[in-house]
């Protein structure tokens, strides 16, 4: 049987698409502007405005969203009464973290044993590539059979909601019959996977002060109340014996019946190290996509280098609480807070503050988009038949698309599986996973536009 023109087509494209993750890599584009110039971020926004105009999108604009960071649309009508498909991607990304800690730069695409390593290589810059390449593989072969909005987002690695807000206040502009979002990923490498379910996520900054300034630890201490410990015992309490989330009146017994995770698969993929238990109970899909999740982000408090022998008057922490599906964010951000408050010790003044917050996000599997996923992912991936997972991340855009366009089906899909260690040191993409997934995804708006 001779290979379809589609999958030819994108083959030949790679070459192009890894020269262009690599202008798109280099952008530090972290839209956290204390830590990174604003510049570096509306570079990255041009390039992808720029990459539009060049596949002939109309009304290209970059959307200045409420945040403060810029998103970039555009739109490429198709045939008349053809559906229209909404295109998703963000070319913000993470922090590189130690970047003296990455074995090559991380902006910087680097080839190395068959991938393609860099800060948001996979997360999501890749999924942008995906975007283009599914375009030009349809264009050289017959055209784009449906009308295409694409939309790449600025902040969503921030969590602060620009994107959500500006639709939200312009409901016309990301209208669409269909939504891929192309933030997610495979369950493994080659295995072909949509993503049915999203935890939602909640940011709350929690600071406990104790005194009006720092003491002497050997003149004051044993009797003077020390914020530091004040804070070490309240985080120690969203946490059982076991490592399971204990946040007061949120309930974490839900059960993922879908596609399992094998501990094994997961200790690899996750790096845990010989004699280190997993936390928590239930199985591991259970717990990384059903159930809430707390991680202590940071903790602003002396480092070991310099400290002094000082009771410390004043502590704070970042924590992240992920929000399983069927559970409100808005609610347990407020459960988070009341449990910080309630867990404070020794009559320490303690204040929170929301900074950031997504809605959890369940997908209808039934729609005939995911009969037409299934079909192209399974002539992408011979031998393969598309699977359905979870993902313990979030994408608080989901739940407002879904909100604003009802009738919308959603599919998640894209470049993130465990390989790729998206948010950590050394990211990378799998050029074989960019080739598969953008056959597909070509392949998917062949079919649907069909169906």
């Amino acid at each position: 049987m001779s290979p379809n023109p589609i999958t030819e087509t994108v083959a030949s494209l790679m070459p192009r698409a890894k020269v262009e993750l690599t202008e798109l890599v280099a952008f530090k584009s972290v839209a956290d502007f204390d830590q990174f110039p604003r510049s570096e971020s509306e570079a990255a926004a041009n390039w992808v405005a720029d990459a539009l105009r060049a596949e002939g999108f109309q009304d290209v604009a970059l959307l200045d969203t409420p945040d403060g960071t810029q998103s970039v649309y555009g739109l490429l009508p198709g045939p008349e009464g053809a559906p229209t498909v909404l295109l998703y991607a963000h070319y913000d990304v993470q922090p590189p973290l130690d970047e003296a800690a990455w074995t090559s730069p991380p902006f910087v695409l680097t080839e190395r044993d068959g991938r393609w390593y860099g800060r948001g290589s996979a997360d999501c810059k890749g999924g942008v590539l995906m975007h283009l390449l599914a375009l030009r593989a349809l264009k050289a072969n017959g055209g784009v059979p449906v009308t295409v909005k694409v939309i790449a987002e600025g902040s969503e690695e921030q969590g602060t909601g620009g994107l959500e807000r500006y639709a939200e206040q312009h409901p016309d502009l990301l209208a669409a019959d269909t939504i891929v979002i192309g933030d997610a990923g495979n369950f493994r490498v080659g295995l072909p996977t949509v993503t049915a379910t999203l935890r939602g996520m909640t940011l709350v900054r929690v600071r406990i002060d104790t005194l009006e300034g720092n003491l002497h630890s050997g003149q004051f201490g044993g009797a003077a109340p020390d914020a530091l410990a004040a804070l070490v015992r309240v985080l120690d309490s969203l946490r059982a014996e076991d490592g399971s989330t204990t946040v007061d009146g949120l309930t974490g017994d839900e059960v993922w019946d879908g596609l399992q995770y094998e501990e094994g698969d997961f200790r690899k993929d996750a790096k845990v190290l010989d004699g280190v238990r997993l936390i928590g109970k239930g199985t591991v899909a259970d717990r990384i996509w059903a159930r809430p999740a707390v991680t202590v982000l940071g903790i602003d408090c002396p480092p070991v280098v310099g400290a002094t022998p000082s009771v410390q008057a004043a502590a704070r922490a970042l924590i992240s609480l992920r929000v399983p599906p069927g559970v409100d964010a808005a609610e347990a951000t407020k459960l988070l807070q009341a449990h910080l408050e309630t867990h404070t010790p020794w009559g320490a003044q303690v204040t929170t503050e929301q900074i950031g917050q997504g809605q959890p996000f369940r997908a209808d599997t039934t729609s005939p988009a995911y009969a037409a996923m299934a079909e192209a992912m399974g002539e992408a991936y011979p031998g393969e038949e598309m699977q359905y997972a979870g993902q313990g991340g979030s994408i608080p855009l989901c739940n407002t698309l879904a909100a604003l366009y009802p009738r919308a089906e959603i599919l998640l899909i894209g470049l993130s599986e465990p390989e790729a260690q998206i948010h950590a040191v050394d990211e990378s993409v799998s050029p074989q996973e960019l080739e598969r997934l953008s056959v597909a995804e070509a392949l998917f708006l062949q079919k649907y536009a069909a169906s």
